[in-house]
This record gives structure tokens, C-alpha cells and sequence, in this order.
């Protein structure tokens, strides 16, 4: 696996109980899954003879991350190194307007959308809709927020374009609330899907997963499904495959869904099924990369809600979990090794069972207190 953050460590830890060893290029010996893989070499993702020297002796690369060079991945491959994801599904993830462009083409529902030059190209774009405010994205590099800028006029909208890199003029969309639709596919084609979960973000980053949505209608949930399915079938995604939506009111007023991010890796919006499904989005993309029948992608209770634990202060670790466990024996927590700061993913609980409000109280309490913003 290329990249040594938390997915890795979470997938490496799936695999364990198949035997698969699991052989790692991070970029320090300090990331959170160098901390625990066995074998390990430190490196640059961006360097084709590091990544080269990497791969000897694998059957199959994958990633922790997207952002290794497309050229690099196509050189493995021409030189016999199974890549999955391959690099025609990863330019989908590493570049925003590439996704839009190929998921217009196929008919996939989106915001409005174009690439713009300048700010008074964006000037055009949102009197063109409704005017401003307007989202704009750097195509590549973003993530939590990061590279996301809404803009509210044109003097507001200088700053993405000092990245050098092009960007994405959106609409502003009204949503209801987001969603995402996590589906894992393998080599032969075989596919599953996660129920549609909520997931609730807090400036920018991913706070709750509740899984199923509630109040999700059936018939949205299941049309959901199908899109990231078929999403996942023409882009050739093998691996775990997170599409992020938006829950809009369609031109009728019933519920319809938009197409915001695209994720070709195990996701955030994921991590409830560690210990609310039958298989784990992290043993399902172990199996698919390995092109091995999948798992069952059902939920174990009726309810389960993922919070994530962003770095704060910790005075003594021990004594929260002493706190927490013996609160909540029913909660799991999971934890990245990662040093902490302000605002980090260090890592998330999770917590299952018959009623949402209890379920999702046990968890914001239990991420409150491991993040020390609850304090009894």
C-alpha cells in the first residue's frame, strides 16, 4: 500500500486474519500505519524509482492516498505490477475537472459546473445561475476542506487562482444533507454496496457518519446504490469506492441526489463498519485488490454511528479510557498513533444498536471526551 496515514493502518489490520503480508511505503517512520506494518520503506510516492523499488516482490499496489503521479502508475503497469486502482479509474479522484467532465458524459446528476480562467471569469460563471456566492475548488490537491473556497464576489475570488493550479467554479448548492454511497468492486466485476449513509461535516471535515440515513426513502437510497455501482463499472474503479452526495429537492420537490466528490480508497464515510457490518470496507478492498470474493456488506444493528476524534487536549489518555469504557462497554474505539493537533483526525468511535438518539449520543459523548470537550 502506498501511503502511511490511518487507511493504511485500518487495511493492514484487515488483512491480518487472511495472512496477507502486507508490505508498506510511507513517507516518514513516523506515520500512523508505520507505526504497526511490518515491513515498511520510507519514501517519496512522487519518485518512479522509489516506487519501482517498492513493488518488487508485490502481487498487487494500492493506496492509502491518490495523489501519486499518473505516469508512474502507468509505467508499473507496463512493466507488469498489477496497479488497483488503476490509473485511468485515479484521474477521476486526483482531478476534479476531469470527474465532472466524465461524470457529465455519462449522465451522472452534478452541480453546475465549468473551469474558470480568472475572477471575472467567475463573475460569468455565477450570472450565468443564480449569481453569487459560488464554490470554487483547485482541481487537484484538496481534501477536508482544503482547496474549497466559497466565494461571495469577485474580490473574494482571487485566492484559489495563487495555487497555479486550474480551478472549479460550482454553483452553491442547496442541500438537505450529505450523503455517501460506499461500494467496493473487484477485478472480475464483482460488486457490493454499503447502505447510504449521513454524514454531517463541521467546517469542512467529516464530524458523524449515521448509517442507514434516516429517513432516507427507500427508492433514493436504492437509486444512490445503483449510481455509485455504476459509477464505480465505468470508471473500471477496483478497490473501495466512496461517491459523496448532496440530498437536494429535485425540479418536482421530491428528494433527488447530486454527485459532489469522488474517493478511490477506503473512506471516512466508512469507518462505521469496522464494527457495524458484516465485512469492513477495509477487508473489502483487501479482497477486491486481491481479486478475492467479496464480504457481505450488511449491517450487523440497526443503527450505527461513526464520530471522529479531532485533536485537542489530552492531559492523560489512560484516564479517558478508563472513562469511556467503563461508561459505554458497547463502544469501540480507534485510535491512529498520530501526534495530535488542533483539528487532526487522531481517530473515531464507533457505537451501535436499536435507538438513533442513544447510538448517537454514546458517540459524541465518547469523541467529546477523548477530544476533551466534554470533561464528564
Amino acid at each position: 500500500m502506498v501511503g502511511g496515514g490511518q487507511l493504511a493502518r485500518m487495511t493492514h489490520e484487515a488483512g491480518i486474519p487472511l495472512g496477507v503480508r502486507f508490505k508498506l511505503l510511507s513517507d516518514t517512520p513516523r506515520d500512523s500505519a508505520a507505526l504497526v506494518a511490518g515491513e515498511v520503506v520510507v519514501g517519496d510516492h512522487r519518485d518512479l524509482d522509489t516506487l519501482r523499488e517498492f513493488a518488487r516482490g508485490c502481487d498487487v499496489i494500492t493506496f492509502d492516498h491518490e495523489h501519486v503521479p499518473l505516469e508512474h502508475l502507468r509505467a508499473l503497469r507496463a512493466e507488469g505490477v498489477a496497479v488497483r486502482p488503476g490509473p485511468e479509474a485515479l484521474a477521476h479522484a486526483q482531478d476534479k475537472g476531469v470527474m465532472r467532465a466524465r461524470l457529465t458524459e455519462l449522465g451522472v446528476p452534478c452541480p453546475r459546473h465549468r473551469l474558470v480562467a480568472d475572477p471575472a471569469d467567475v463573475t460569468r460563471f455565477a450570472q450565468e445561475g443564480d449569481g453569487y456566492p459560488v464554490i470554487l475548488k483547485t482541481v487537484r490537491g484538496g481534501y477536508d476542506g482544503k482547496g474549497v473556497w466559497f466565494v461571495r464576489s469577485e474580490a473574494d475570488a482571487a485566492e484559489p487562482f495563487r495555487a497555479g493550479v486550474p480551478v472549479l467554479a460550482e454553483e452553491k448548492v442547496d442541500f438537505r444533507r450529505e450523503l455517501a454511497a460506499n461500494v467496493v468492486r473487484s477485478p472480475s466485476g464483482q460488486a457490493v454496496a454499503y447502505p447510504v449513509v449521513e454524514s454531517v461535516q463541521v467546517a469542512g471535515v467529516c464530524d458523524t457518519v449515521i448509517a442507514p440515513a434516516p429517513d432516507l426513502a427507500p427508492e433514493l437510497a436504492l437509486r444512490a446504490q445503483e449510481l455509485a455501482l455504476r459509477v464505480a463499472r465505468e470508471l473500471d474503479v477496483v478497490g473501495h469506492l466512496a461517491v459523496e452526495l448532496f440530498e437536494v429537492a429535485g425540479a418536482d420537490g421530491e428528494p433527488a441526489i447530486l454527485v459532489n466528490e469522488l474517493a478511490m480508497r477506503p473512506h471516512n464515510s466508512g469507518h462505521w463498519t469496522q464494527d457495524g457490518a458484516v465485512t469492513s470496507q477495509f477487508a473489502n478492498h483487501v479482497r477486491a485488490v486481491l481479486d478475492l470474493p467479496l464480504g457481505d456488506p450488511r449491517p450487523r444493528a440497526r443503527w450505527t454511528v461513526m464520530a471522529n476524534v479531532l485533536g485537542g487536549d489530552y492531559p492523560d489518555m489512560y484516564q479517558a479510557y478508563l472513562h469511556c469504557m467503563a461508561r459505554d462497554p458497547g463502544l469501540k474505539i480507534h485510535m491512529y498513533g498520530k501526534d495530535v493537533k488542533p483539528g487532526r483526525k487522531v481517530g473515531h468511535v464507533n457505537t451501535y444498536g436499536d435507538e438513533l438518539a442513544d447510538v448517537r449520543d454514546r458517540a459524541r459523548h465518547a469523541a467529546g471526551y477523548l477530544r476533551g470537550t466534554i470533561t464528564e
